[in-house]
């Protein structure tokens, strides 16, 4: 992998203007940050609708909370969303088997996660990015980046141009940005895959439940809302070519059979197959460098992960956070700025990515005396430091 070009001389303080490629939780959260402290931040978006109404469910850990928090929509979540402590496992007729208190790794006067639904939560940072002045502009993508020692010059799909000083790409798993720039790094499936869908929550579901074992590797559920809950059933990864979507509400009915407990209940939540996701886990992480020149990665563009430890957007929002306050601090927006925050943030995100892999690798081999509880506690325990 080739060795990033050298910023020698970084743009004036007052004058400097950042592209945002991606409107997605990483980039909508460094958007806002970025206009606090005062600079220019265009954003492009290539959905027309801005994913407004995209997704069933997330669950924010607290070190997640911790970074909106900064952002200023916490309010806004802790209200539109699901607080709890804890975790419950279940055996496959619903019976409690073990339930514990989760670390905090937001601190201690943060919940340890809030369930929330993905539209609000993309509602939220939406609303904040546009009351923060930022030019908008959707179903527009950037097409290519020229870049010399003092900016990129970057054309767009609807014929227009215009001059960085920094461009980041906050465009997801399948990174357009990471691959205009060189960067051979893609994502790798894990073996498992994954079903998602919204449902009413039945009453008495307070917290996370979880079940391991019968005709799933996961069947799990999370409060999203006093009226909202977000179901989830991992299985073996399956051809996805050969998966009819107007059978996916079907698929997860049949799945979930053989459930008991209140997922008598979900199961007949499940008819509306525009409504149930299904996707594949994956392992992604970009151990070099995560700039070329002036065009530096954020979040699922540098690094994803299997859901297991419910840790995705929180590795994301962690960058921007970084990201933003090296971005806003220095003067020099330079060579050593950009490697400064790949080495504050690769640590950390590997441990991230390799323990929710190691998780899910457990359920596909069958082990049956790991380590589970010492992962997840060495695991998150770091994480309640500040990144």
């Amino acid at each position: 992998m080739a060795d990033s070009p050298t910023l020698p001389r970084p743009p004036a303080r007052g004058t400097r203007i950042v592209l945002v490629v991606g409107g997605g939780t990483s980039g909508n959260a460094l958007t806002i940050l970025l206009r606090r402290a005062g600079i220019t931040v265009d954003v492009v978006e290539a959905s027309p609708d801005w994913k407004a109404s995209a997704g069933s469910g997330i669950t924010l850990q607290g070190n997640a909370l911790r970074v909106l928090r900064e952002v200023g929509i916490l309010e806004g979540i802790e209200k539109d969303g699901y607080a709890a402590d804890g975790v419950a496992i279940l055996a496959p007729d619903g019976t409690v088997l073990h339930a514990h208190e989760e670390l905090r790794t937001g601190g201690d006067d943060l919940p340890a996660h809030i369930g929330m639904r993905r539209p609000r939560l993309q509602q939220l940072l939406i609303d904040q990015v546009r009351a923060s002045g930022a030019d908008v502009r959707l179903g527009t993508t950037a097409t290519a980046f020229q870049q010399d020692d003092d900016g990129v010059d970057v054309t767009f799909s609807d014929g227009t141009d215009r001059r960085y000083d920094l461009v980041v790409g906050a465009d997801g798993l399948n990174s357009t940005t990471r691959s205009m720039i060189g960067i051979t790094d893609r994502p790798e499936p894990t073996g498992m895959g994954i079903w998602r869908a919204p449902a009413p929550r039945p009453t008495g579901v307070r917290r996370t439940e979880m079940i391991y074992g019968g005709r799933c590797f996961i069947a799990g559920y999370c409060p999203t809302s006093e009226d909202t809950v977000y179901t989830y059933l991992v299985e073996p990864a399956r051809d996805r070519a050969s998966l009819n979507p107007d059978a996916y509400a079907d698929e997860m009915r049949a799945l979930s059979e053989g459930y008991g407990g209140v997922w008598e209940e979900l199961r007949s939540a499940f008819t509306d197959p525009k409504a149930v996701n299904y996707t594949w886990f994956d392992r992604h992480l970009v151990e070099g460098p995560w700039h070329r020149g002036r065009v530096v990665l954020v979040g699922d563009a540098a690094h994803a992960c299997p859901p297991t430890f419910a840790q995705g957007a929180a590795m994301s929002l962690e960058d921007v956070l970084v990201l933003a306050e090296l971005l806003t601090n220095r003067d020099a927006w330079d060579e050593q700025l950009l490697a400064d925050y790949h080495a504050r943030r690769l640590p950390r995100v590997r441990m991230v990515v390799d323990a929710s892999v190691q998780l899910g690798q457990w359920l596909l081999d069958g082990v049956r005396d790991a380590d589970v509880p010492g992962l997840m506690g060495r695991t998150l325990n770091a994480l309640k430091e500040l990144p």
